[in-house]
């Protein structure tokens, strides 16, 4: 079997959404040109048994311990034999026709190495998927929680980009990591993911690889996928979530900006915890 396309979803404990997903998959595949692997981060929810019995052409790693997004998709990259390799959130419904329009386009445009498609919001809404590359000014804005008590701020419509035009095919700096096919030959010239980063930034730091390898990424709006967003890691403790987004955010700054930015970003991170703890007594509070 010699696929043109190999599907990896890495899995978190929500088994219905990966289920919805697979099938919003199969339904319009030829399985002799398009493999699906799913890699499983020790979901203890009887992911693996639903997968033998419902999907059982799925190519299944079973993890016996939560290692990461990163990790998990690198073991998923290693088994995969197609020539595109599309990372895949559980959490989506692939749109009509996504296969056959993503792989001529992919065929037709040789020169585009990474490609993002249109995400859409459970309600057909367009779901914000294009972002510049970090600034420490942005950041700062963001571990104080003040991003959308002054969104229009310079610096962060900056790094968020809401005036990006979703309806045109452009080339940008980073997409989303829910939905990215990226050709294999990217990855034999920079390697895979970086395995340091557990949640986060991943495909930030990838997409910089990329661009500082003089690679082309393209956001492409003809072909979509629906995505529920963070099913998988509303799961988690705020703070305990908090904590990760702040270890891969210093991860990323140390390897790509200057090292004054990381020091400044660890002086404002003890307030940044500080207010999520709060925050997080806040809803507590407001659920008893």
């Amino acid at each position: 079997m010699n696929p043109k396309v190999s599907v990896i979803i890495v899995h978190w404990r929500v088994r219905k959404l990966l289920e919805q997903c697979l099938h919003s998959i199969y339904k319009q595949i030829d399985p002799e040109e398009v493999e699906v692997i799913v890699v499983d981060n020790d979901s203890q929810d009887g992911t693996s048994e639903m997968l033998m019995v419902e999907f059982p052409k799925v190519k299944t790693i079973a993890l016996g311990q939560n290692k990461g997004f990163a990790y998990a998709n690198n073991l998923g990259i290693k088994i995969a034999h197609g020539q595109l390799i599309f990372l895949l959130n559980p959490d989506t419904v692939i749109g009509d026709g996504f296969f056959a329009k993503s792989m001529k386009y992919m065929a037709e445009n040789p020169g585009v190495s990474i490609v993002g498609p249109l995400l859409l919001n459970k309600d057909g809404s367009v779901q914000e998927s294009v972002r510049r590359f970090p600034d420490w000014r942005s950041h700062i804005l963001i571990l104080l929680k003040l991003k959308n008590i002054i969104p229009q701020q310079k610096f962060l419509a900056h790094y968020l980009y809401p005036d990006f035009d979703y309806r045109r095919e452009t080339a940008v700096e980073q997409i989303m990591g829910a939905a990215m096919i990226i050709r294999r030959s990217v990855f034999d010239a920079l390697g895979l993911f970086d395995q340091g980063y557990f949640i986060w930034f991943e495909e930030v730091d990838f997409c910089q690889r990329a661009r500082k390898h003089g690679l082309s990424i393209k956001f492409v709006p003809d072909f979509s996928v629906t995505h529920y967003g963070g099913a998988s890691f509303e799961q988690a403790p705020t703070v305990h979530k908090q904590m990760m987004f702040n270890r891969s955010l210093l991860r990323y700054f140390f390897k790509h900006q200057p090292w004054w930015q990381s020091i400044i970003l660890m002086i404002i991170l003890p307030i940044n915890l500080l207010l999520t703890v709060l925050y997080a007594l806040f809803l507590r509070i407001r659920e008893q």
